[in-house]
């Protein structure tokens, strides 16, 4: 079954648009997890108004969604370029998204393990965490050279 030539062109943005906005959702997700280890080693009346913020909740809420959003994106992704060039390339855009999703599933693996307060779980899923970061930021750099090169041929 063939798809339109409209679809085709359109769904090849619909990937990077998502990948941005959970770009800036996992930097929103890095500040909520500061502000949980804030409270954590607080004390007194500052770990009382901490405590109020809620950033654990909001942190684990907004995980939940990274994580599901950035698995759909990335098989997304790939169905797109493989529904537009009847192939996938495999370049380090690719393998690195793919390398991210796993990061980001072994690091939601780790809340039981932290939540029974495990230091080397918590540890590990900041590691894990700032390495998914700096890969995303790498990834939005080549991203939007795949994006040019898709406008291009428009």
């Amino acid at each position: 079954m063939r798809s339109p030539e409209s679809i085709k062109i359109w769904s090849q943005f619909f990937h990077p648009v998502m990948m941005w906005v959970l770009f800036i959702l996992t930097t929103y997700a890095l500040y909520l997890g500061i502000k949980v280890r804030r409270t954590r080693s607080a004390e007194g009346e500052a770990k009382k108004e901490l405590i109020k913020g809620k950033y654990n909740v909001k942190h684990h809420q907004i995980g939940a969604v990274l994580l599901a959003l950035m698995v759909v994106g990335s098989i997304g992704g790939m169905a797109v370029t493989y529904l537009v060039n009847g192939k996938l390339f495999v370049t380090s855009h690719l393998l690195a998204g793919l390398v991210m999703t796993g990061l980001i599933a072994v690091s939601a693996s780790l809340t039981p393990f932290m939540q029974k307060g495990a230091d080397w779980a918590r540890y590990s899923h900041i590691f894990l965490n700032v390495s998914l970061l700096g890969l995303f930021g790498w990834q939005a750099v080549t991203g939007m050279e795949i994006v040019q090169k898709i406008i291009s041929k428009l």
